[in-house]
C-alpha cells in the first residue's frame, strides 16, 4: 500500500509525496518549491526516486532544479520545451513504474495543452486507485483554461469521470471551499454539495487537507461533471441569459465563464 502525503506550498499549493509502506524509496508530484519537500523528506527518512510533472507552471515546476542538485533522478512529464529537467518524456498510454507503483498516463489537455495526469489503474491504497491531476480537476471545481478550449477541458474532465468511482484524486490546490460556494448556487438544493461543505469546513477547522476527492464524490457534487444536468443548464441559462447551450462543452464553456466571475 502506499502513504501518501500532502506537503503544503505557497498560499495554497499541495505538493503530493508518496512511497510504499517498508520503503524510503519516495516519488514527489509537482514540486513547485524544494524547500518543503526537502524538509518532509529528511523528516520522514525518505530518499528521492523520482518525480512526476502534470504541466509547465511554475508553481508545479519551481524547485525541479534544486531537487536534482540533491540527487539526479528520473523526471516524468509532458514533453515540453517549458520543463527543461524532464529526462522521461510521456504521453497519453505511457506506462511508468515509480516508488513501487505503476501508473498510466492520461492526456488532459484544457488548463495548458500539454497537460497530463497519473493514474494507478488499481487499488494502491485502501481507499482505492490514485489519480494525480494536477490543475485539471479539483474538489468540486476543474481548472482554468490558460491555453486549451471548452470542448478540449470538457473532454478532458469527462475522461477522468470515467475512471473508477473509488479512485482518489490528488489535485494540487486547496480550492475545495471556494469551488463548493460555486456548487451551491449552480446546484440549488444538492444535499451532497450541502453535506460536504459541512465536512470541508470542519476538516478546514482543524487545518485538515480537504483532499483528496473521489471520483465518486466529484460525480455527485462538481458542477463541470455535471453539463449534461438539467439543474445546471437552467443555471446558465438563467445567470447569462441567450447564451447558445448547444451542446455539454458549449454548458461547459459558459460555466467555466461563470466561475472565472464568481
Amino acid at each position: 500500500m502506499l502513504t501518501i502525503s500532502a506537503v503544503p506550498a505557497f498560499q495554497d499549493n499541495y505538493i503530493w509525496v508518496f512511497h510504499q509502506e517498508g520503503s524510503n524509496l519516495a516519488c514527489v508530484v509537482d514540486p513547485g518549491t524544494a524547500e518543503p519537500v526537502l524538509r518532509h523528506l529528511e523528516t520522514a527518512g525518505l530518499q528521492l526516486e523520482a518525480i512526476l510533472l502534470t504541466h509547465h507552471h511554475a508553481d508545479h515546476i519551481g524547485g525541479v532544479a534544486d531537487l536534482l542538485k540533491l540527487k539526479p533522478v528520473k523526471v516524468f512529464g509532458p514533453a515540453s520545451s517549458r520543463i527543461p529537467w524532464v529526462n522521461q518524456a510521456v504521453q497519453e498510454g505511457s506506462n511508468i513504474d515509480v516508488a513501487g507503483v505503476s501508473l498510466r498516463v492520461l492526456e488532459v489537455p484544457g488548463h495548458t495543452l500539454e497537460h497530463i495526469a497519473y493514474f494507478s489503474g488499481e487499488a494502491v491504497t485502501a481507499q482505492g486507485p490514485v489519480l494525480f491531476c494536477g490543475d485539471t480537476l479539483f474538489a468540486a471545481g476543474c481548472g482554468r483554461m490558460f491555453e486549451g478550449t471548452p470542448p478540449m477541458m470538457h473532454a478532458s474532465l469527462l475522461k477522468l469521470a470515467q475512471l473508477p468511482p473509488a479512485t482518489q484524486v490528488y489535485c494540487a490546490h486547496e480550492y475545495t471551499l471556494s469551488n463548493l460556494r460555486f456548487a451551491q448556487r449552480v446546484m440549488p438544493g444538492n444535499h451532497a454539495v450541502v453535506d460536504r461543505i459541512a465536512r470541508e469546513t470542519a476538516k478546514r477547522a482543524r487545518n485538515e487537507p480537504t483532499l483528496p476527492s473521489s471520483i465518486e464524490l466529484e460525480l455527485a457534487t462538481n458542477p463541470f461533471l455535471c453539463c449534461h444536468d438539467s439543474t445546471v443548464q437552467a443555471s446558465v441559462s438563467e445567470e447569462m441569459p441567450g447564451t447558445n447551450l448547444l451542446d455539454a462543452a458549449s454548458v461547459f464553456g459558459a460555466l467555466r465563464g461563470w466561475k472565472d466571475r464568481f
